[in-house]
């Protein structure tokens, strides 16, 4: 990429996020999703867990609702049970993703499969258009081994969706929003440069070591959730010590967001409606 074309995406809000309890009482920090941390349109919620104590994991996501978005679990480490109201289980093995889209309606539970360890990882949710939002509930999954890894100089990309600027493209297929969603590790002092669609919305959130984003820019050290401005491309460099980063984007839908719990709809009616359906079992 030529400098004089060039316009590197600067952070415009970095947070820490807020320590939450979700679920029958699993510990976590909400990066994205509070007033301090708003979305990033089009993604609603980022949560990030991290913790060894199987008492801040173990009881787990019983069984609750989705509709009108997709939930994103991307798992560093533990183990993950999935099961639905429509048939569908699995585990998301450690370095494994799932995305799934909720659309109409669908009901699972999300148990830890171990009782001791360390379990970590992120869930994100992304909104899906008005177009999709009562689609049939889908699935995609994969185990670390369907994830392709770039290597550049001094770093690793790990492509879950999208495509970077050498053309090496993740299994998971986002139409819907364009969405990318690259993990990245660099060694001390080292950089990584990629270009952004100047139409897309993009986030970085450093969850080891310290980065700075931008060629002049202040380190942001771990954990932290960094949104990007206007430009056509991001500059990560690490610190003094290795770092590691999600770099995630998509297209904005420019649509109504109605949000209530784990309904996501355009409009206040449609709230209601989806909470009639659930409680009518229609899901």
């Amino acid at each position: 990429m030529s400098s004089s074309t060039t316009v590197s995406r600067k952070p415009v809000r970095v947070a820490s996020g807020e320590l939450a309890s979700d679920g029958a009482g699993v510990r976590l920090r909400r990066l994205m999703g509070t007033p301090h941390s708003p979305s990033i349109d089009p993604f609603l919620m980022l949560d990030y867990f991290d913790s060894p104590n199987a008492s801040d994991y173990l009881a787990g996501f019983p069984e609750h609702p989705h509709r009108g978005f997709e939930t994103v679990t991307y798992m560093l480490a533990g183990r993950m049970r999935h099961r639905d109201n429509h048939g569908h289980e699995g585990v998301i093995e450690p370095g494994g993703v799932q995305w799934m889209t909720a659309g109409r309606g669908i009901v699972h539970s999300e148990m830890p499969e171990q009782t001791e360890g360390l379990m970590r990882g992120f869930q994100l949710w992304v909104n899906l258009p008005a177009r999709l939002k009562m689609s049939a509930p889908a699935y995609q999954e994969y185990g670390p081994e369907r994830m392709p890894v770039e290597a550049r100089e001094g770093a690793t990309v790990k492509v879950i969706a999208g495509r970077t600027a050498r053309g090496t493209a993740g299994p998971i297929a986002t139409a819907a929003t364009e969405a990318f969603y690259f993990d990245i590790a660099l060694a001390p002092g080292t950089s990584f440069v990629e270009s952004i669609d100047p139409a897309h919305a993009a986030f970085v959130v450093i969850y080891e070591g310290a980065l700075r984003i931008g060629e002049h820019a202040q380190a942001i050290r771990a954990v932290a959730l960094a949104a990007l401005g206007d430009g056509d491309a991001v500059v990560l460099t690490a610190a003094d010590a290795p770092a590691r980063a999600l770099l995630i984007g998509g297209r904005p839908l420019r649509e109504p967001v109605a949000w209530y719990g784990p309904f996501v709809t355009n409009t206040e009616r449609e709230i209601v409606q989806a909470m009639d359906d659930f409680q009518a079992g229609r899901f």
